[in-house]
């Protein structure tokens, strides 16, 4: 995480919403960047699963911006923005699990095989009596 957090960059911007004079003031907002298409610290597999996960929050260059601006305070949402960083990477780290192919049991093909004849034939009844009832 030392190494990480030596490519984290934080800018501080002017956050909108309640605060008072003090919003139009103090710049409390911050953005964390962080370069996840260049980063020497993590694997490959990881850096593609925190890409997906990020979604629209990557740019198109690779760089992940998480902006935190539910506090008042500059050092609250410097922290905000460090704990959401950090919970994306953690559930990034984690390996999906793989899913084992299963195979359906012969009762219940044979199920779905008598639903579809039964809803065909539903059908088909349907057609006919289409053309009797109209005469």
């Amino acid at each position: 995480m030392d190494q990480l957090q030596k490519e984290l960059t934080f800018e501080y911007i002017r956050a909108s919403g309640p605060g008072g004079q003090n919003v139009n003031k103090v710049s409390t907002a911050v953005q964390l960047r962080f370069d996840v298409a260049h980063s020497p610290s993590l694997r490959e597999d990881v850096k593609a699963r925190l890409i997906k996960l990020a979604g629209k929050r990557v740019s198109g260059e690779g760089i992940l911006l998480i902006e935190a601006k539910r506090y008042r305070s500059q050092e609250q949402n410097r922290i905000d923005a460090l704990e959401r960083f950090q919970g994306l990477l953690n559930r990034a780290c984690e390996k999906p699990r793989l899913r084992k192919k299963t195979k359906p049991t012969r009762s219940s093909t044979e199920d779905r095989l008598q639903k579809k004849k039964k809803r065909g034939e539903l059908k088909k009844n349907r057609k006919a009596g289409k053309f009797v009832e109209g005469c």
